[in-house]
């Protein structure tokens, strides 16, 4: 009754935590001043001599099967994914988007185009949702040129399938376009409810990576030659460096895992590609030889070639790629950690062609190379000609910033005031929290902005993961050393921040009311790493809607043996957990009895959690009390607790979990309890599928043992 007791009035005092806030969920009380502000003049009344080009969009559940197994999907206009928007620049879009999903709301934003506030799409923040059996309909004027699209900023609906391209082509003239051009759109696709691959990422799972095959081990290490690397990674407290979060089942262009587009030998298209992937970074590269880079999120650049273009969540790139002689060729799409690609074949479908070449091989155990291309990129030269440039070229390059210069000047207004400020990229990839500032996304951590000022950011990466980061309602400039004139550095509204590095952006703030910043990584946002920008304009006392969002996950992971039975039941919310773990022996065993701990635990950072809650036991020299107390993150990955019962008595642990292969590990455990003396355990586990481990177990107390190990 006691241990009822206390998990109902934890539960309680759970739910009454502060809810995490999210920027595309929220609660129906909060939407009543953008309900208001529908009332304001749209774009068909303000500019009523502007061309009016009409679209409609419907949500809509299906079933699809692009990885092979019939899935639930999101789709638009039924397909995956939705259809190309055309425009000019001086047309006025009107887009009608209806909601036909029984029970969940929905979104759309118009990435990268330059929108009225009320039209950016961000429900709650700027916009309202689109609630199910409802329509919403989109005005603005287009105002620039280039390849853009939109997707939902609901919850996960972006991994399954609610995103398209826009293209807008330059104001109306008598000169046709010059050369044929194609929307290439890059996504990822699982076969998992999206929901369930954050509860995997939650809650530390490494079935990802075995999947992939970019899990690291002991034995891995020394094979590879960096068990150095290993134990020096160990000892600085970092996780496994892995550049992609998810394994999945299918990468796509165009919703498919390979297509074909027709062409004729020495013709010149001008692919318009766009990552619309919800965490994977793409090498792109074509067996025709060099891309020719032309336009980089939507304005056009001074021309560049390379052999491997890195195209990060969000970003665009406009490629022009010519048909060598043999009539055909493949683009080709390779997921940044190497475990899949999508292809395009290009030509005719008769016609050989070379298949496409693919970055370098991924050195998991080493960062020499990922800092290796930071280097490069520091010491490049702006001014280099494109053959240096390729022939300096590594296998796995970073993003060409340095090379990316503007057609025309994109200097800011001289007499505006400056403000520097840094913004740190920070996170835990076992607990898998994502922030900025170690601070996930709140009204009460804003940015204010003021109108007519430039604001100069500097984002500093200290994670091992890349981060595309994007700002909502401007474009910004790409300050990169040795450019080669920075009064024509490029304007884009995503940026790729590789790990432990840094990249510059400024712009000119020239709007109003809340603006959202986050990482375009989609389970990184969901997670906290966002800011919203919020003009002056609103009032010191001004706080972002940004919607209720519980973000509430559950979890279970235990172990059912001939000796015994230990493990942990997990509700988490945000940095938030209640925690149920147990060790019960069987009564054919000496130490029969139980310990089971009901606690709340806070995670502050990677190093430090606290916790507080009871104990129950019988085991010999135990007993029932509350406890308290703290968990420190040692060199070499080693968890220290200390746990302080309200009965006098102290309990001090050690615990070190160690990958012996990519399914074999090693758990170690040792401690000392004040009023039972020494402890200490030995378990080998071997990965069986996702659910399910082999375990083996020597305790002192209970002796030896085996059975199964569970996670659900």
């Amino acid at each position: 009754m006691r241990l009822i007791a206390l998990l109902t009035f934890s539960l309680a005092a759970f739910a009454a935590t502060p809810a995490h806030a999210c920027p595309d969920c929220g609660g129906m009380g909060k939407a009543m001043p953008l309900v208001l502000r529908e009332l304001e003049p749209k774009a068909t009344t303000l500019f009523p001599d502007a061309p009016v080009i009409d679209y409609s969009l419907t949500v809509a559940e299906t079933t699809l099967s692009p990885a092979g197994k019939p899935v639930r999907a999101l789709t638009l206009n039924g397909t995956v994914p939705g259809p190309v928007l055309r425009f000019r620049v001086g047309d006025v879009a009107r887009i009608r988007v209806t909601n036909t999903l029984a029970r969940e709301e929905t979104s759309t934003h118009w990435h990268g185009l330059l929108v009225p506030n009320l039209e950016d799409g961000v429900p709650y923040l700027t916009t309202p949702p689109i609630k199910p059996g409802q329509s919403r309909t989109f005005e603005f004027l287009l105002k620039h040129p280039g390849t853009y699209w939109y997707h939902s900023h609901t919850g996960l609906q972006e991994q399954r399938g609610i995103y398209g391209a826009i293209v807008v082509e330059p104001a109306a003239t008598d000169t046709p376009p010059a050369r044929r051009d194609e929307v290439l759109v890059l996504s990822d696709w699982t076969n998992e409810n999206p929901h369930e691959v954050m509860r995997t990422l939650l809650r530390g799972s490494d079935w990802y990576a075995l999947r992939k095959g970019t899990s690291q081990s002991l034995l891995g290490a020394r094979r590879a030659g960096h068990l150095r690397d290993f134990f020096q990674r160990e000892k600085s407290r970092l996780p496994a460096m892995d550049v992609s979060d998810i394994a999945y089942d299918a990468f796509l262009i165009n919703g498919h895992r390979t297509s074909r587009l027709t062409g004729s030998p020495g013709e010149t298209l001008r692919l318009r590609i766009i990552n619309a992937a919800a965490s994977t970074y793409f090498y792109l590269s074509s067996s025709a030889g060099p891309l020719t880079v032309a336009a980089a999120d939507g304005p056009d650049i001074r021309p560049i070639r390379q052999n491997r273009l890195l195209i990060g969540m969000a970003e665009t790139y406009d490629v022009l790629l010519t048909l060598p002689a043999s009539g055909s060729a493949e683009l080709r799409a390779t997921a940044q950690d190497n475990s899949g690609h999508a292809s395009v074949w290009i030509g005719d479908e008769s016609a050989s062609a070379s298949t496409a070449p693919s970055p370098g091989p991924l050195d998991l155990y080493s960062m020499d190379a990922a800092l290796e291309a930071i280097l490069d990129e520091h010491d490049a030269d702006g001014t280099a000609s494109d053959t240096d440039a390729l022939a300096a070229e590594s296998p796995r390059p970073l993003p060409p910033y340095t090379r990316l210069q503007s057609v025309t000047p994109t200097t800011l207004p001289a007499d505006a005031p400056v403000r520097d400020l840094t913004l740190k990229l920070t996170g835990d990839m076992l607990r898998y929290t994502w922030s900025l500032d170690d601070e996930a996304m709140s009204p009460d951590n804003v940015i204010r902005v003021r109108r007519g000022e430039i604001l100069r950011l500097t984002l500093v990466n200290n994670t091992m993961m890349h981060h595309p980061m994007h700002l909502h309602g401007h474009f910004f400039r790409l300050l990169m050393p040795n450019a080669a004139d920075p009064a024509y550095s490029p304007l884009k509204h995503t940026v790729d921040v590789p790990p432990m590095s840094r990249r510059v952006i400024e712009f000119y703030a020239n709007e109003n009311r809340d603006w959202l910043f986050h990482c375009h990584l989609l389970y990184h946002m969901m997670n906290g790493m966002a800011r919203v920008f919020s003009y002056d304009d609103q009032g010191p006392a001004h706080r972002p809607n940004l919607g209720e969002h519980a973000h509430t996950y559950a979890w279970i992971d235990g172990t059912v043996q001939s000796h015994l039975s230990d493990g942990v039941a997990t509700l988490q919310r945000g940095r938030n957990n209640l925690n149920l773990s147990w060790e019960l022996g069987w009564e054919r065993v000496p130490r029969r009895g139980y310990e089971i701990d009901a606690t709340y635990s806070r995670y502050f950072n990677p190093r430090w959690t606290a916790f507080a809650g009871y104990r129950l036991t019988n085991l010999p020299g135990g007993a029932d009390a509350v406890i308290a107390g703290a968990t420190y993150l040692l060199p070499y990955n080693i968890d220290s607790t200390l746990t302080l019962q309200s009965d006098g008595h102290a309990r001090f642990g050690l615990a070190k979990e160690l990958p012996i292969t990519a399914r074999l590990g090693l758990n170690l455990r040792a401690g000392y309890d004040t009023a039972q003396d020494f402890g200490w355990s030995v378990s080998t586990t071997y990965l069986l599928t996702k659910q399910f481990s082999l375990i083996a177990t020597y305790d002192d107390d209970y002796g030896p043992g085996a059975g199964l190990a569970f996670r659900f």
